[in-house]
Protein backbone atom coordinates (compact mmCIF):
# COMPACT_ATOMS: atom_id res chain seq x y z
CA UNK A 1 0.00 0.00 0.00
CA UNK A 2 2.63 2.30 0.02
CA UNK A 3 3.48 4.27 -2.77
CA UNK A 4 2.88 7.99 -4.01
CA UNK A 5 -0.55 7.37 -4.85
CA UNK A 6 -1.45 5.39 -1.93
CA UNK A 7 0.07 8.45 -0.08
CA UNK A 8 -1.95 10.98 -2.04
CA UNK A 9 -5.21 8.64 -1.55
CA UNK A 10 -4.67 8.63 2.22
CA UNK A 11 -3.56 12.36 2.53
CA UNK A 12 -6.94 13.26 0.93
CA UNK A 13 -8.86 10.79 3.06
CA UNK A 14 -7.07 12.21 6.06
CA UNK A 15 -8.97 15.98 5.14
CA UNK A 16 -11.96 15.09 4.26
CA UNK A 17 -12.53 12.85 7.68
CA UNK A 18 -11.84 15.87 9.35
CA UNK A 19 -13.85 17.97 7.09
CA UNK A 20 -16.38 15.96 6.90
CA UNK A 21 -16.49 12.33 9.47
CA UNK A 22 -15.93 9.02 8.20
CA UNK A 23 -19.68 8.49 6.57
CA UNK A 24 -19.83 11.99 4.73
CA UNK A 25 -16.99 11.13 2.57
CA UNK A 26 -16.72 8.78 -0.55
CA UNK A 27 -14.38 7.23 -3.02
CA UNK A 28 -15.61 9.30 -5.53
CA UNK A 29 -14.72 12.46 -3.72
CA UNK A 30 -11.00 11.03 -3.14
CA UNK A 31 -11.21 10.39 -7.00
CA UNK A 32 -11.85 13.77 -7.97
CA UNK A 33 -9.77 15.45 -5.25
CA UNK A 34 -6.81 13.10 -6.39
CA UNK A 35 -7.40 12.90 -9.93
CA UNK A 36 -7.77 8.76 -10.39
CA UNK A 37 -10.30 6.64 -11.30
CA UNK A 38 -12.36 5.05 -8.47
CA UNK A 39 -11.03 1.24 -9.48
CA UNK A 40 -7.27 2.99 -8.86
CA UNK A 41 -8.16 3.68 -5.19
CA UNK A 42 -10.18 0.14 -4.85
CA UNK A 43 -6.91 -1.32 -5.63
CA UNK A 44 -5.15 0.43 -3.14
CA UNK A 45 -7.48 0.11 -0.76
CA UNK A 46 -10.36 -2.26 -1.13
CA UNK A 47 -13.03 -0.84 1.06
CA UNK A 48 -13.44 2.32 2.63
CA UNK A 49 -13.08 1.22 6.10
CA UNK A 50 -9.41 -0.37 5.03
CA UNK A 51 -8.59 3.21 3.93
CA UNK A 52 -9.61 4.90 6.74
CA UNK A 53 -8.04 2.83 9.33
CA UNK A 54 -4.94 3.13 7.31
CA UNK A 55 -5.42 6.85 7.72
CA UNK A 56 -5.48 6.46 11.16
CA UNK A 57 -2.16 4.06 11.47
CA UNK A 58 -0.48 6.63 9.56
CA UNK A 59 -2.05 9.01 12.06
CA UNK A 60 -0.97 6.94 15.26
CA UNK A 61 2.80 6.44 13.84
CA UNK A 62 3.25 9.95 13.34
CA UNK A 63 2.05 11.00 16.69
CA UNK A 64 4.49 8.24 18.07
CA UNK A 65 7.42 9.30 16.42
CA UNK A 66 6.40 13.29 16.83
CA UNK A 67 6.62 12.87 20.88
CA UNK A 68 9.17 10.14 20.64
CA UNK A 69 11.13 13.58 19.06
CA UNK A 70 10.24 15.71 21.81
CA UNK A 71 11.23 13.10 24.16
CA UNK A 72 14.83 13.49 22.77
CA UNK A 73 14.89 17.01 21.73
CA UNK A 74 13.26 18.31 25.25
CA UNK A 75 14.55 17.38 28.08
CA UNK A 76 12.15 19.01 30.42
CA UNK A 77 8.75 17.05 31.16
CA UNK A 78 6.43 19.87 31.57
CA UNK A 79 8.46 21.87 28.11
CA UNK A 80 7.39 18.69 26.19
CA UNK A 81 3.98 18.86 27.42
CA UNK A 82 3.65 22.58 25.89
CA UNK A 83 5.22 21.72 22.92
CA UNK A 84 2.97 19.23 22.43
CA UNK A 85 -0.12 21.90 22.90
CA UNK A 86 1.97 24.30 20.88
CA UNK A 87 2.23 21.74 17.53
CA UNK A 88 -1.70 21.86 17.96
CA UNK A 89 -2.13 25.37 18.12
CA UNK A 90 0.32 25.51 15.09
CA UNK A 91 -1.95 23.64 13.26
CA UNK A 92 -4.89 24.86 13.95
CA UNK A 93 -3.71 28.57 13.31
CA UNK A 94 -2.23 28.00 10.37
CA UNK A 95 -5.29 25.49 8.93
CA UNK A 96 -2.71 22.56 7.84
CA UNK A 97 -4.29 20.21 10.77
CA UNK A 98 -6.99 21.39 11.95
CA UNK A 99 -8.35 18.47 14.47
CA UNK A 100 -6.92 15.33 15.19
CA UNK A 101 -8.50 12.75 13.16
CA UNK A 102 -8.25 10.69 15.66
CA UNK A 103 -10.29 12.39 17.92
CA UNK A 104 -12.76 12.92 15.10
CA UNK A 105 -13.29 9.32 14.89
CA UNK A 106 -13.76 8.43 18.46
CA UNK A 107 -16.65 10.97 18.21
CA UNK A 108 -18.29 8.54 15.46
CA UNK A 109 -16.75 5.06 17.56
CA UNK A 110 -20.19 3.72 17.56
CA UNK A 111 -20.95 3.86 13.87
CA UNK A 112 -17.42 3.32 12.64
CA UNK A 113 -16.51 -0.42 11.21
CA UNK A 114 -14.53 -2.69 13.62
CA UNK A 115 -11.32 -2.36 12.34
CA UNK A 116 -11.81 1.47 12.05
CA UNK A 117 -12.80 1.57 15.57
CA UNK A 118 -9.61 -0.87 16.26
CA UNK A 119 -7.24 2.02 15.23
CA UNK A 120 -9.07 4.72 16.73
CA UNK A 121 -8.58 3.07 20.26
CA UNK A 122 -5.03 2.13 19.41
CA UNK A 123 -3.90 5.72 18.73
CA UNK A 124 -5.96 7.17 22.19
CA UNK A 125 -3.91 4.25 24.18
CA UNK A 126 -0.87 5.33 22.78
CA UNK A 127 -1.45 8.92 23.06
CA UNK A 128 -2.25 8.57 26.93
CA UNK A 129 0.80 6.58 27.47
CA UNK A 130 2.93 9.36 26.46
CA UNK A 131 1.31 11.46 28.52
CA UNK A 132 1.19 9.91 31.47
CA UNK A 133 4.90 8.88 31.08
CA UNK A 134 5.69 12.40 30.75
CA UNK A 135 3.47 13.55 33.73
CA UNK A 136 5.38 10.53 35.69
CA UNK A 137 8.97 12.42 34.42
CA UNK A 138 7.42 15.90 35.37
CA UNK A 139 6.83 14.88 38.59
CA UNK A 140 10.11 13.24 39.32
CA UNK A 141 11.90 15.91 37.70
CA UNK A 142 10.16 18.31 40.18
CA UNK A 143 8.52 20.33 37.60
CA UNK A 144 4.92 18.91 37.48
CA UNK A 145 1.90 18.63 40.48
CA UNK A 146 -0.24 15.92 39.66
CA UNK A 147 -3.79 16.68 41.49
CA UNK A 148 -4.81 13.09 40.83
CA UNK A 149 -3.22 9.95 39.05
CA UNK A 150 -0.65 10.50 36.44
CA UNK A 151 -3.71 8.16 34.22
CA UNK A 152 -6.00 10.02 35.05
CA UNK A 153 -4.22 13.36 34.42
CA UNK A 154 -2.80 12.14 31.27
CA UNK A 155 -6.74 11.12 29.98
CA UNK A 156 -8.02 14.50 31.42
CA UNK A 157 -5.40 16.77 29.31
CA UNK A 158 -6.01 14.54 26.29
CA UNK A 159 -9.74 15.26 26.90
CA UNK A 160 -8.96 18.88 27.03
CA UNK A 161 -6.95 19.32 24.18
CA UNK A 162 -9.14 17.39 22.13
CA UNK A 163 -12.27 19.23 23.58
CA UNK A 164 -10.27 22.83 23.04
CA UNK A 165 -9.46 21.74 19.35
CA UNK A 166 -13.53 21.17 18.82
CA UNK A 167 -14.53 25.11 21.20
CA UNK A 168 -11.54 26.45 18.11
CA UNK A 169 -13.41 24.67 15.36
CA UNK A 170 -16.97 25.59 16.88
CA UNK A 171 -16.46 29.19 17.19
CA UNK A 172 -13.70 29.73 14.35
CA UNK A 173 -11.16 31.15 16.75
CA UNK A 174 -7.73 29.02 17.62
CA UNK A 175 -7.37 31.60 20.64
CA UNK A 176 -9.88 29.44 22.24
CA UNK A 177 -7.66 26.31 21.98
CA UNK A 178 -4.81 28.34 23.50
CA UNK A 179 -6.81 29.67 26.55
CA UNK A 180 -7.94 25.97 27.28
CA UNK A 181 -4.93 24.46 26.48
CA UNK A 182 -3.17 26.90 28.32
CA UNK A 183 -5.01 26.61 31.50
CA UNK A 184 -4.77 22.82 32.12
CA UNK A 185 -0.81 22.97 31.51
CA UNK A 186 -1.09 25.43 34.06
CA UNK A 187 -2.89 23.62 36.52
CA UNK A 188 -0.09 21.25 35.91
CA UNK A 189 2.83 23.38 37.08
CA UNK A 190 4.05 22.64 39.95
CA UNK A 191 5.62 26.18 39.87
CA UNK A 192 2.38 28.25 40.38
CA UNK A 193 0.66 25.33 42.77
Amino acid sequence: MQGETAERIMKSAEALMIERGYSAFSYADISEAVGIRKPSIHHHFPTKAALAAAVLKAHREKTIEGTAQLDRQIEAPRKRLHAYVQYWEGCIRKHTVPFCVAALMGAELPSLPEEVQVEVRLHFRALSEWLERTLKAGVKAGDIRLHDSAATEAQTLMAVVHGAMLSARATGDCEVFKLVTGAALKRLDKARN
